[in-house]
């Protein structure tokens, strides 16, 4: 395909003649690399009549680009991007020069100085990635994700695909969720009390929004998940931080005045811990004494290959007070985005008519796509398959790291995708995650998780759902030689 001729333009008040000013056009094109190597260019007969310009204009700038090694002419076929073509400046283009706002005045509020990490986007290019929240592709379907997508791409479900549902879900997904899903977790929902979301993050932002205002206050696991004290630091309410210990968070170290706890009960995030039962029915009490509500993040629960999960917090619930927030994102794949928010109809009902005002309702391919998925049964195949994966390749970790003398913080009572670890007091795994990086393995630091300015900086995270079993071992050498 040839490049769209619409994307050429003069602009009116250029300088040179025509000639000229479409060589630079063009020129400028390929050095801002919006025209690529090996790129068909319009033909000179559309160009000139897209341009207003004679047909000869158009074959003379052409012809001395072609000269200059910009272009290469193809019998018959036209002109390309010259492969000899210069290349574009590897550095990003600088701002307008006529952008003349302050924008550190004009800047409302802000949002890119919260405490979530930048990943890097090149993970699966290191030998040895230590990772969380990727997926493998060795392990996922692809043949029968790719049959549900094409049957959803289908004229039967053509409705389901291209309609605006406004603020409704795909009711095959949200039947499955309430009929499948939410019954592992002992959780009994109807459909009015469901809401797909774009993930998990997604629901705990719809939470945070109807639930939080300035004079509220907020509780959230010290350490914990760092996009969840993004979201709740923008909401600007009172934030207090409650320090978790080897069974997750201690209702007895809540404040006074809660108005929301934020709490990762099955698989809390980063540590792993897993809060016992009795905990969780103290929990409830200890809300209900203050008249809070409870978000219960219950992000991993499928990865439970050790040992069936303990109910969750909001089975336990017999007045509405938690709502139970799930992803599939993690079992099927991170780009998925497709999560869910389970609650009382009240609250459905804001947190419905929030995201209609955001997104209106997450695409209805990829919804229809994942009903299908996991109403076929591949779902379960996958998740039995992950799983059988994720435990060998935890007894690996695990061996190479007892071998090692590395010292591990926590883990997943019931499985889960990764280790909470602990180095010595004098390490810092920020710089230790750099060093470790030129050497092809990748880590993850924990200061961000945790809560305040004199955080510690010696936890960090290792995970083991995206790397293979046989590199492991050489990665946990790698890391306990650069620890030494």
């Amino acid at each position: 395909m040839a490049i769209p001729v619409e994307t050429f333009f003069l602009v009116p008040e250029g300088e040179g003649t025509l000639q000229a000013r479409i060589r630079q056009m063009i020129a400028e094109g390929i050095l801002s690399g919006r025209f690529r190597k090996g790129e068909k260019l319009p033909s000179s007969r559309k160009l000139a009549a897209h341009l207003g310009v004679s047909r000869i204009t158009v074959t003379l700038a052409l012809t001395e680009l072609q000269a200059n090694d910009y272009l290469e002419s193809r019998d018959r076929s036209g002109y390309y991007v010259s492969d000899n073509a210069p290349e574009p400046p590897a550095f990003d283009a600088p701002a307008p020069r006529n952008d003349a706002v302050d924008w550190a005045r004009a800047i409302g509020r802000r949002y890119s100085e919260g405490d979530t990490p930048e990943k890097p986007l090149d993970w699966a290019r290191h030998p040895y990635p230590f990772i969380y929240g990727q997926s493998d592709p060795a392990i996922f379907d692809h043949a029968n994700w790719r049959q549900c997508a094409l049957r959803a791409l289908g004229q039967k479900d053509f409705h389901a695909l291209s309609a605006d549902h406004y603020d409704r879900d795909d009711p095959k997904l949200v039947e499955f969720i309430a009929r499948h899903t939410l019954p592992r977790r002992g959780i009994l929902a109807q459909p009015s009390e469901i809401l797909v979301t774009m993930g998990a993050q997604n629901a705990l932002w719809l939470a945070a929004q109807v639930l939080l205002t300035q004079r509220r206050v907020a509780v959230i696991e010290n350490p914990c998940y760092h996009a969840l004290r993004d979201i709740l630091t923008q909401s600007r309410c009172a934030l207090v931080p409650v320090d978790v210990d080897r069974d997750g968070l201690p209702p007895e170290a809540l404040p006074a005045r809660a108005d929301v706890i934020f709490t990762t009960p099955s698989h809390q995030a980063p540590t792993n811990a897993t809060m016992p039962l009795s905990r969780r029915r103290a929990l409830l009490d200890a809300a209900a004494a203050r008249e809070a509500l409870i978000v219960e993040d219950d992000y991993e629960f499928e990865m439970s290959f050790l040992h069936p999960p303990l109910p969750a917090l909001k089975s336990l619930d017999t007045d509405g007070r938690v709502i139970y927030v799930g992803s599939f994102s993690k079992s099927i794949f991170p780009g998925l985005r497709l999560g869910y928010l389970v609650g009382s109809r009240a609250f459905i009902r804001e947190a419905r008519a929030l995201r209609a005002s955001v997104l209106r309702h997450p695409p209805g391919l990829m919804q229809r796509t994942a009903a299908y998925f996991l109403s076929l049964g591949h779902y379960d195949s996958l998740i039995r398959r992950m799983s059988r994966v994720l435990a060998r390749r935890r007894e690996v970790m695990e061996a190479a790291l007892t071998r090692e003398g590395l010292e591990i913080a926590g883990r997943g009572v019931f499985g889960g995708s990764s280790i909470w670890m602990q180095g010595p007091e004098s390490v810092d795994t920020a710089v230790l995650e750099r060093a470790l990086r030129a050497q092809g393995v990748l880590i993850e630091p924990g200061a961000p998780f945790f809560h305040g300015q004199t955080r510690p900086r010696n936890f960090y995270r290792l995970a083991y759902s995206s790397i293979p079993e046989e590199r492991i071992a050489e990665g946990i050498t790698r890391l306990a030689r650069e620890l030494a």
